[in-house]
């Protein structure tokens, strides 16, 4: 039995797979993976309670693989009311204590308990803030003429001087979970930067 041949690797680092398509390496590892590099990575999102389930999401990242959390997506939103910002904000102990207990989604008290928080937080943005939650992340993102994508995988940072800046400004609105790392990977996730590398089928 033939072995099959080895993933052709361009120069900038992207992966040519079985379809014959390049794509940045990490969106070949798994199925589920391919779907979301190819239809959801870096394509802009807006709206609040669509930015607000994407740093909730973020948040229940931290330390683990964001495959554990895309693969528990469905369930985290079930669990949190589709992640509708007034919902969640309006949540009592006695949800907190709920979704301990459901095995669907990443039983961290911690992170729970800023789901909870960061609902009230990006309620008080969208009371007080001009455009609301999605106006004050638009803010950050950079001018792609001054800051161009990378050119190569070496060259995707893990924060950025935005990055740094929306996590302190989100902070300073009451958010946890949202250091400069986790900020970064918002602002990729939602398309404030475009990281596909140059000869990614998706860029």
């Amino acid at each position: 039995m033939s072995e099959a041949a080895p993933a052709a690797v361009r120069e900038d680092g992207t992966v040519v797979g079985p379809d014959g398509l390049a794509r940045c390496p990490w969106g070949l590892s798994t199925p589920d993976y391919v779907a979301y590099h190819d239809t959801e990575w870096g394509k802009p999102v807006h709206g609040d309670d669509a930015l607000f389930e994407r740093i909730c999401l973020e948040a229940f990242q931290s330390g683990l693989s964001w495959i554990t959390i895309l693969r528990r997506r469905e369930n985290f939103r079930a669990a949190f009311a589709g992640f509708a910002i007034d919902e969640v904000a309006a949540f009592t102990a006695e949800d907190e204590a709920r979704l301990l207990l459901d095995e669907g989604i990443i039983r961290n008290r911690a992170k729970i308990a800023a789901a909870v928080v960061n609902a009230a937080a990006a309620r008080g943005v969208r009371d007080s803030y001009e455009g609301g939650l999605d106006g004050l992340i638009w803010s950050f993102a950079p001018d792609p003429v001054t800051r161009p994508g990378p050119r190569h995988l070496s060259d995707v940072p893990a924060t950025t001087p935005e990055s740094v800046a929306l996590a302190k400004a989100l902070k300073s609105h009451g958010f946890r979970f949202v250091g400069p790392t986790t900020a970064y990977a918002l602002m990729q996730a939602c398309g404030l930067v475009n990281d596909h590398l140059p000869t990614c089928t998706a860029r």
